[in-house]
């Protein structure tokens, strides 16, 4: 687009950025076609190229006739400032407000004249726009109402501490692994929420602060089916798929549910998904799924306090009831809500529309993991640990968030990354972004209740690709990821809600920072105290005088992460010629990138080595291991995170991003079970070493 271009204005009028530069630093202009489908997608007057001047006009004629912002922020208890424009004939009448303080006071008082800023004519209209300020406000979420002459006019205040929780993370540790892969003697096929206990229990008795694990959040585990924990069901609801059934309590008493646990096709089956290397998602949820109905035929079979506290939880949890009912529509219809009829695919649904005990038994399994979510935490917490858990950017397409508060997303979009490196071609998640206008209208009450959710049982809660504070890259329907542009979000609002909550919750909060984020970016979170990341694997220079740079303070520190390489994958080039059989990388590409690995290698060996944590003529991997992470354990002003499965030089990852049916994303089980690795003196004394360096600088 032209400079002047009314449709580049109107653009920025919606805080769009239709030109970038990509993961190349190479500057790329989103498609005139794909900018007005983007502006389509913000609820813009608009669906050709002839429309603009007139969108241009509705747009800034709507910016005028907004008063006040919908979303205040004050920091710290300052006094509140505030802009507030109207036409000039009600210039001179008296403004009084009104706040209704979260607590239910209220305070009062008149703003008086305030100070000009500009005059503008809208329209044939004068406005003016004058500043005002309003004494300190206590922390919290406030209404502020205006009364300027006969008219009333309303904004959200965000009254918010300026920094973000900060506990003693500094010189802690703690150990990573997904919850699925964690296996035990005892667990039904993969991970539950019993063996992440056992976990914590295992990382504090090594002094130890923290696990971490991927978001536990519901999913799709029968049709539809999507197991990612990025692509979840909801961000407000926990995944059954992680409740151990032999710690409900309404077994001990319920002798179907024990006939059939000890039945031999029951324990036969059982045992043949505990022996399989990856998850069986469906098979394994099956299982569950059998075995907690008829516990929850049980319970309902007569009266109990467990039955009425059961009771309870229906009555007083009302979202509860919505998703349990949305679940049980999915399983009627065993397939997306854009297929189902027209009262339910608009969100009006009635007992006729599911089965009534398949509505019960989603809400039952809720119940359960919140309790079993309560007693993790606090059996943790027990053992000195918390819980590190992640918070994921979006949501399934198909979800109950989607479909529920489908005025928050963009349907027609979707987020992903512009081309880089990794991706050529750029990135399309699939998942629907936010609308920035729709969110602050409707005064972030979602992405709050998101963040309650997670921080009722985290002790630190990482932020998936935090860059989407500030702005997010939309991929328009039909056009390429090459094609997309950044939409721009009001990021403070968003730092003021975390700072807030995390205060509230006493939750550390972490931002995923990592690839191409601007500078800003990275300024915005040493400004609200939120940690960053440091990935080893992303900063091997092959030169062994600077081969490795500490970790920078307040970050998160590790060799690697969920969606990398781990440390062994990395040290064989497993990863380069992955990539080269997935077609991302051509023979020559492949071919100098492991010339470069082999270099990195070598200065790998010769830093460690310079710097006492590796023994002369000992680069064996598992002693390379021992050193790098024995060197990030001594950044001290870093929280250190170890990757449990490269204690094993675990060559394989998690997760290969860009990949759906070509790898076993998601489903790799741990090859040591938490019994083998509790038994293992290699790594109770690699994890033990680094307790104590941490120790020593503690």
């Amino acid at each position: 687009m032209p400079v002047g271009d009314p449709l580049q204005t109107l653009a920025r009028f919606y805080n769009l950025q239709t030109v970038y530069r990509d993961g190349f630093a190479q500057l790329r202009a989103a498609p005139v076609e794909a900018v007005l489908a983007v502006l389509k997608s913000l609820d813009a007057p608009i669906s050709s190229y002839d429309d603009v001047a007139d969108a241009l006009r509705q747009r800034r004629q709507e910016l005028w006739q907004r008063p006040v912002e919908p979303v205040l922020i004050v920091w710290e208890r300052a006094p509140l400032h505030f802009k507030l424009r109207m036409p000039v004939h009600l210039a001179e009448v008296k403004r009084k407000y009104q706040i209704a303080l979260e607590t239910g006071a209220t305070v009062e008082g008149e703003c008086g004249d305030g100070q000009r800023v500009y005059t503008r004519e809208v329209e044939g209209i004068q406005y003016v726009a004058r500043t005002f300020t309003i004494p300190p406000l206590p922390l919290g979420y406030h209404r502020l109402e205006l009364r300027l002459g006969d008219s009333i006019v309303e904004s959200f205040v965000i009254s918010a501490p300026a920094q973000a929780y900060g506990s003693s993370s500094k010189k802690s540790w703690g150990v990573f692994c997904p919850l699925y892969a964690l296996n035990s003697d005892r667990s039904w096929g993969a991970g539950d929420y019993t063996d992440l206990a056992a976990f914590a229990d295992f990382v504090g008795g090594l002094q130890g602060t923290a696990v971490a694990t991927l978001p536990m959040l519901a999913s799709f585990l029968d049709e539809p089916f999507n197991p990612s924990p990025y692509a979840p069901v909801s961000r407000l609801f926990w995944n059954e798929f992680y409740l151990d059934v032999e710690r409900i309590p309404e077994l001990e008493q319920c002798a179907s549910a024990q006939a059939l646990v000890d039945s031999p096709a029951f324990r036969r089956e059982l045992s043949e998904v505990q022996g399989e290397s990856v998850v069986d998602y469906r098979r394994c949820m099956a299982l569950k799924r059998q075995i907690i109905e008829k516990l929850l035929s049980c319970l309902q079979s007569k009266d109990s306090r467990r039955r009425r506290s059961f009771k309870r939880y229906a009555t007083t949890h009302a979202t509860a009831r919505d998703y349990a009912a949305f679940r049980a529509v999915v399983e009627r219809y065993r397939t997306v809500w854009f297929q189902w009829p027209d009262s339910a695919r608009a969100g009006t649904l009635s007992p006729g529309d599911y089965d009534e005990q398949a509505y019960q038994y989603h809400l039952y399994v809720q119940w359960q993991c919140e309790e079993q979510n309560r007693w993790l935490r606090n059996s943790a917490k027990k053992c000195g640990v918390f819980l590190y858990l992640d918070f994921p950017l979006g949501v399934n397409r198909d979800s109950y968030d989607v479909w529920r508060e489908r005025n928050l997303f963009a349907l027609n979009a979707s987020g992903g990354a512009p081309p880089d490196a990794l991706f050529l071609k750029g990135q399309n998640w699939g998942f629907p972004p936010l609308n920035p206008d729709a969110m602050r209208r409707q005064h972030y009450r979602y992405y709050i209740d998101c963040l309650r959710h997670h921080m009722n049982v985290a002790g630190m809660l990482r932020i998936d690709h935090i860059m989407g504070l500030h702005r997010a890259f939309w991929v328009p329907a039909g056009f390429s990821a090459a094609e997309g542009l950044y939409v721009h979000h009001p990021g403070d609002e968003y730092y003021a809600i975390l700072s807030l909550e995390s205060h509230r919750h006493q939750v550390q909060i972490v931002g995923e920072n990592l690839g191409t984020v601007p500078v800003y970016v990275n300024e915005a979170m040493a400004r609200r105290n939120i940690f960053g990341m440091h990935v080893g694997i992303f900063g091997v220079n092959p030169s062994g005088e600077r081969a490795l740079e500490n970790a920078a303070a307040d970050t998160v520190a590790s060799l690697n992460t969920h969606d990398t390489t781990p440390f062994m994958g990395f040290w064989t080039g497993a990863d380069i010629e992955d990539r080269f059989q997935l077609g991302l990388l051509t023979e020559p590409q492949a071919e100098q990138e492991q010339q470069f690995r082999a270099a990195q290698r070598q200065a790998l060996v010769e830093f460690l080595e310079k710097r006492g944590f590796l023994p002369k003529a000992n680069g064996t991997p598992d002693a390379v291991l021992k050193g790098w992470l024995e060197f990030l354990a001594q950044n001290e002003e870093a929280f250190l995170l170890i990757n449990l499965e490269d204690l094993w030089l675990e060559p394989a990852p998690q997760n290969t991003p860009g990949t759906w049916q070509e790898r076993p994303n998601w489903q790799r089980k741990a090859r040591l079970s938490l019994d083998a690795i509790r038994q293992s003196d290699s790594i109770l004394q690699l994890l033990q070493t680094i307790s104590d360096i941490r120790r020593r600088l503690g």
